[in-house]
């Protein structure tokens, strides 16, 4: 059990660029890999073609911005004060949205999970019809934001087009 959390820690995501010179580094963690990698040193990597990588930040921008705005109100539970955490929304969100999976727990209950939106795991279209589910999951429980679709959809866009 040591070992694989001690692998997992050193797991990262890479991203690389095909250009007409070869691959480049397309992201943080592509070029930190490159610094730490001796020469002749080894690497190992499952390479997936992403689907489209504006989309998904496009998506996340959108999470991110229903989570600023969304307010859990007073919630108390027998563990304490809960805290407000963007995973779990993201994954609330999801099965809100219908994408989810039901799980048996050792114990015979059974647990919803939200799909994986990995690459690897959800194609553009599905991830689309996501997006859009998305849209219409935080117009319904976040009534705080105040807007339209379509203003939602043209914020998260002049959101982008700053970062």
């Amino acid at each position: 059990m040591e070992r694989t959390a001690r692998n997992r820690s050193q797991d990262m995501q890479v991203i690389l660029t095909k250009t007409h010179g070869g691959w480049v580094n397309g992201n943080d963690s592509a070029e930190s890999l490159w610094r730490k990698t001796p020469f002749g040193g080894l690497i190992h990597a499952d390479f997936k073609q992403m689907r489209n990588y504006r989309f998904h930040k496009k998506y996340f921008t959108l999470l991110q911005l229903a989570f600023e705005h969304w307010q859990p109100g007073e919630v108390t539970s027998r563990h304490g004060v809960p805290e407000k955490n963007f995973e779990r929304f993201r994954k609330d969100i999801a099965i809100l949205s219908g994408h989810y999976h039901v799980t048996v727990r050792l114990d015979g209950s059974t647990q919803v999970e939200a799909d994986s939106i990995s690459f690897a795991n959800m194609d553009e279209e599905t991830f689309e019809k996501l997006y859009s589910a998305t849209i219409d999951v935080i117009l319904k429980r976040i009534p705080t934001l105040g807007i339209s679709r379509e203003e939602i959809d043209n914020l998260v866009d002049k959101v982008l087009a700053f970062a």
